[in-house]
């Protein structure tokens, strides 16, 4: 079974949507005793950091996600608050990858990036087996993470930035996989065979 973190900041429909599609048993949920059942997490996200942050606090899925030897895939606002901080708030976020999301230069162009992009740079992770560096994904964000070691795909949008990241068991994308078609699924494919 695959937990979906619930925590008034996903995108929950499109996610169970793609894992019905991908005929997985999935449960929605806030609680840290059902995450423990399961045997991967992901942890979607659309929303501001520092209310997504308090939700997780007042379900302790905070100190949970921290401490999980679970595989965790986190999607946009997901992924970003793996990190220790953001300018978002600002607020301290989880910090389990090391850095600071920060927002886009709206001087340099329209914030947020929106629509679909590719990569600059792709590295082989079992998380990305299939994916080439030409395939696109669906991108909704105005931060963004700075490239460092755990960036496993980086995309460029007014400035380089981490598309894929991965340290230990915790994995995180900046794009939508399931709002991204073929590459999209067969990422979401890629992160159940590694659970």
């Amino acid at each position: 079974m695959i937990a979906i973190i619930n925590y008034r900041a996903g995108n929950l429909a499109s996610v169970s949507n793609a894992l019905e599609r991908l005929d997985v048993d999935y449960e929605i949920t806030h609680e840290p005793a059902m995450l423990d059942q399961a045997e991967g997490v992901i942890f979607p996200g659309v929303g501001h950091a520092y209310s997504a942050m308090e939700a997780l606090r007042e379900h302790r899925m905070d100190k949970w996600l921290r401490e999980t030897d679970k595989p965790v895939l986190g999607l946009c606002l997901g992924m970003q608050l793996l990190y220790e901080s953001t300018e978002e708030g600002p607020c301290e976020t989880l910090g389990v990858i090391p850095g600071k999301l920060k927002k886009f230069d709206t001087e340099k162009g329209k914030v947020p990036h929106m629509g679909w992009n590719n990569f600059t740079d792709l590295k082989d992770h079992p998380l990305m087996e299939g994916i080439e560096a030409d395939d696109f994904f669906y991108y909704v964000h105005s931060y963004y993470a700075p490239l460092n070691e755990y960036t496993v795909g980086s995309c460029e949008y007014l400035t380089p930035f981490a598309s894929v990241v991965a340290r230990d068991n915790y994995m995180g994308v900046q794009f939508h996989p399931e709002k991204s078609s073929d590459p999209g699924e067969r990422l979401l494919r890629n992160f159940l065979d590694m659970v």
